[in-house]
């Protein structure tokens, strides 16, 4: 499993972001390599975020390593 330079994903929401914390939900516990994205744009309508309970638009990680 591969990660993109400098990014990581928070173990508690699986978003993907750079930094210290999860911008989605200020968790600081990560992992830096993760399998796939998902890009929730409409977490509403979206079949796919409803089947990975997101919750909030933005990309997230399908496996953390």
């Amino acid at each position: 499993m591969a990660s993109s330079k400098g990014h990581k994903a928070c173990k508690q929401c699986k978003s993907i972001y750079e930094g210290t914390k999860c911008p989605q939900c200020g968790h600081e516990e990560f992992a830096e390599n993760f399998k796939g994205r998902v890009v929730v744009l409409d977490e509403e309508k979206s079949e796919i975020a409803k089947n990975l309970n997101i919750k909030k638009k933005g990309i997230y990680a399908v496996k953390l390593g």
